[in-house]
């Protein structure tokens, strides 16, 4: 088990348009690898490569009874309309209520290397269209209205009084809080 600390917002890599894959070799699978371990102990739905500090366009999700790996993933369908709460593993206790597509469905290369379509609804979609927007350098903040992201960002800023750092370390007891 290899188990990454998260960035936290703040952090300049979540705001990176990640790169793309060029091939998916074993480097690449032991990232998803280091995904998985660390997004399940963090107790999350999904997990960006740059959320681990690697501006790389690598992600996973499980949700909905599905376990998606997701190497450059690109969001080829979109449907209907759905507002729910999210959250975020880099920005730890907050939550706000986003509009987002209802139905999606996503290309992607696999663990493999082999493309594969995987349409989303529910908690799948959100989760799906959360962590592509992580890739692009984009955090849920900026998915809700001026008034209220300047009170998540005050609130976050008052959560870190006292805090140094932009890393949450992961150990196999859970994530710590920063």
């Amino acid at each position: 088990m290899s188990l990454r600390p998260i960035h936290l917002l703040g952090s300049p890599v979540l705001r990176e348009r990640a790169v793309e894959v060029t091939a998916v070799d074993g480097e690449v699978r032991a990232l998803l690898a280091d995904l998985w371990d660390t997004m399940r102990v963090a107790d999350g739905v999904g997990l960006a490569a740059n959320q681990i500090g690697v501006a790389r366009r690598v992600a996973v999700v499980s949700a909905e009874g599905q376990d998606v790996a997701l190497v450059n993933p690109v969001i080829v369908e979109r449907e209907g309309k759905a507002k729910q709460e999210e959250g975020c593993l880099s920005i730890p206790d907050l939550y706000a209520d986003v509009s987002r597509p209802a139905r999606v469905v996503v290309e992607a290369a696999d663990e493999t290397g082999a493309v594969r379509r995987i349409e989303g609804t529910g908690l799948l979609a959100r989760a799906l269209q959360h962590e592509i927007d992580h890739l692009d350098g984009i955090l849920f903040l900026d998915r809700v209205g001026p008034l209220k992201r300047r009170r998540l960002q005050a609130e976050w800023q008052k959560s870190r009084e006292g805090k140094t750092g932009l890393l949450r370390e992961v150990t196999p007891e859970g994530a710590s809080k920063d």
